[in-house]
């Protein structure tokens, strides 16, 4: 009987977390949009995804948008593919391109002004976030005109997010330092063309303890939620503050899951053409 009676707990127990998981979802796809939101539909090749564009990344969402509007995403292919990681599309040359092309490098003519908001907006799970070349030749971080990508990621443990976040400390210090020298690059130049190492190191010293002061409230990188958000579903927190996450999915993170298993050469490129077919603002 004692048995029969923690079985029933058991069973009681997983269908009422079952339906908790059911409303958050049905609450997240529901969810109150705030002003400026947009809603995107992408009719893709196995299913339907619906976007929600950010209001307060408007030069990334006025952008999507008016790219929809031009039928720029009809046809495109989901050119790269990374398990654990995200599903990217928008290369305007993946349109009817040959089995095996290696695909990535198109883009729209266009560069936009990046828009960071971490820790607002960050690279969770189902995060949709802009494309960009790397930083030797982008260093001001400038967001593809056209490509985009999903984040699919992976959950990290405590301790993980711990060293990420230790390293994302020192490099906001370095990122200070490296300002701070920029401003004093002429100083720099003449203290070196006259050989005054002295002088150097003075300074050197001078803006390594300005930039303490500056970076003295830097002690946590990750907020509450985005700590619970990477451990308990997963994104690419790696990624954060380097590239613009402008939106996220709504509806539709079983088809992204798919679009993530799909078989790939070696450049990423699933062996059979995922595309979207159409792509459409929801008024």
């Amino acid at each position: 009987m004692r048995n029969t009676v923690i079985t029933l707990l058991l069973v009681l127990a997983a269908a009422i977390g079952a339906h908790a998981g059911q409303i958050q979802r049905e609450n997240m796809a529901n969810e109150t949009m705030n002003p400026g939101d947009v809603k995107v539909l992408l009719h893709t090749s196995l299913g339907d995804i619906t976007l929600l564009l950010y209001g307060d990344t408007p030069r990334h969402r006025d952008n999507f948008i008016k790219r929809v509007e031009a039928g720029d995403y009809d046809g495109v292919l989901f050119h790269r593919v990374i398990s654990d990681f995200m599903i990217q599309t928008g290369d305007p040359q993946s349109k009817n391109a040959p089995k095996g092309k290696m695909l990535g490098a198109g883009d729209a003519g266009t560069e936009i002004e990046a828009e960071f908001l971490f820790p607002k907006h960050y690279h969770h799970r189902g995060a949709i976030a802009a494309a960009r070349q790397g930083d030797a030749v982008n260093p001001e971080k400038k967001s593809s005109g056209s490509q985009f990508y999903i984040v699919t990621g992976k959950k990290f443990s405590p301790a993980q997010l711990d060293q990420m976040e230790h390293r994302a400390i020192m490099q906001h210090k370095q990122d200070v330092f490296n300002r701070l020298a920029s401003e004093h690059r002429d100083s720099i130049m003449s203290l070196r063309r006259n050989r005054d190492a002295a002088g150097l190191q003075a300074l050197q010293e001078q803006l390594a303890q300005e930039t303490e002061r500056l970076t003295a409230a830097d002690t946590t990188y990750y907020t509450p939620e985005i700590r619970e958000a990477y451990i308990n579903q997963g994104g690419t927190p790696h990624l954060d503050g380097s590239y613009t996450v402008y939106g996220r999915v709504l509806e539709g993170m079983d088809i992204v899951d798919k679009i993530e298993k799909a078989e790939t050469d070696a450049n990423d490129r699933p062996l059979e053409d995922i595309k979207i077919i159409s792509a459409e603002v929801v008024k």
